[in-house]
């Protein structure tokens, strides 16, 4: 068996976790789970690592989790808190020694390409020039990078067409409001499973606590984990009254599972 990793760099909302100007318990916490950036995840197998969303602390998150190089990054829509840290990416240009792919769906590219259009110029940067070189590969359907196959999972954010993705055992869905009846099919048999659960509240954009746990029973993951949390939801009494196999993820949790190998 190899095995596959998932490692959050982020799970807060758009705002992070404290949020300016509140002094509610959570924003305050000294419980270190309760201090969220906004929702990031490195998947790694083998020597490939990826990066999935490009948040406005994208340098801080890398930095504190030692992830050095990434082989390609991978969007899952076009919203700020997804996509503000592309800049930073430049770094792994360097740290990998050329230019880097750049997976995203055609609606999510046209905002990139309108917000970072320097980022895409096709000649190399010159010496001394500091911006990201990046290639743009159309999500059409399902794609490779490197050794495993990367399913989109079509979801809805509010109204909005956004994309999950499943990675073998390992499914991420941030960002979701409803997943359609043919996106489930896509997502059965998930060793892992992440998920949108923002607050108690329903939420016209996001899973609230309770939609995120029917969701995750449906699916039946062995371990399903909530990001995209807000304040509203402290780390450890939101713990307390959920199923064993489901848990509030954190900044810098990493999870494993097993990837079978042909002989």
């Amino acid at each position: 068996m190899d095995s596959i990793e998932l490692l959050f760099l982020g799970t807060g909302t758009s705002t992070g976790i404290p949020m300016i100007g509140c002094h509610c318990e959570t924003c305050t916490s000294a419980d270190p789970h309760d201090r969220r950036m906004r929702p990031s995840v490195v998947i790694s197998y083998g020597a490939t690592r990826v990066v999935i969303d490009a948040t406005a602390e994208l340098r801080l998150q890398c930095v504190a989790n030692g992830v050095d190089v990434i082989d390609a990054v991978v969007f899952t829509h076009a919203h700020a808190d997804h996509i503000m840290g592309l800049d930073d990416l430049r770094r792994f240009n360097v740290t990998g020694g050329g230019a880097l792919d750049l997976w995203a769906d055609a609606t999510a590219h046209a905002v990139l390409k309108r917000r970072f259009g320097y980022a895409f110029l096709s000649a190399p940067p010159k010496l001394g020039m500091f911006r990201p070189h990046l290639r743009h590969r159309a999500i059409e359907g399902p794609f490779q990078i490197g050794r495993m196959t990367w399913t989109p999972v079509p979801l809805l954010h509010g109204q909005m067409p956004v994309l999950g993705f499943r990675v073998g055992p390992i499914a991420y869905c941030t960002d979701v409001s409803t997943i359609p009846a043919e996106s489930y099919k896509l997502l059965g048999g998930v060793q892992i499973l992440v998920l949108d659960a923002s607050q108690h509240k329903v939420h016209p954009n996001h899973f609230c606590l309770e939609q995120a746990v029917e969701a995750a029973h449906r699916v039946g993951a062995k371990k399903t984990y909530f990001t995209h949390i807000s304040h509203a939801l402290r780390h450890e009494p939101t713990n307390a009254t959920l199923p064993p196999n489901i848990r509030l993820a954190y900044d810098g949790l990493l999870a494993t599972a097993d990837v079978a190998t042909r002989s």
